[in-house]
């Protein structure tokens, strides 16, 4: 599991029938502290994430193991929306209330 912000998206006309429906979302990788880290990463969204969100995804086979992505072409998945995170008792990120 690795924590992300969604950043932006991609839309793409040809591509295989098996990602048909499949929303693909630019995420920028995030360390414990919510500072950018890596290189940017496109995920399947399986769970209506959207732009300014924290997500956590998971990556290679295991990107394949959600109801959406089940024996699809998937190398990155979005799975989760994040509400909170602390580090040591510390919050490090909440979700504000109005989104």
């Amino acid at each position: 599991m690795l924590l992300a912000m969604v950043i932006g998206t991609v839309v793409a006309s040809a591509k295989s029938e098996r990602t048909d429906g499949l929303k693909m979302l630019i995420l920028q990788p995030l360390d414990l502290d919510g500072q950018p880290k890596g290189s940017y990463v496109v995920a399947f969204d399986a769970v209506g994430a959207g732009e300014g969100e924290i997500v956590l995804y998971a990556s290679g086979s295991s990107a394949r193991q959600t109801p959406a992505t089940d024996n699809r072409p998937a190398d990155a998945t979005i799975f989760a929306i994040v509400d909170t995170w602390d580090v040591g008792g510390v919050v490090k990120y909440e979700k504000s209330k109005g989104e």
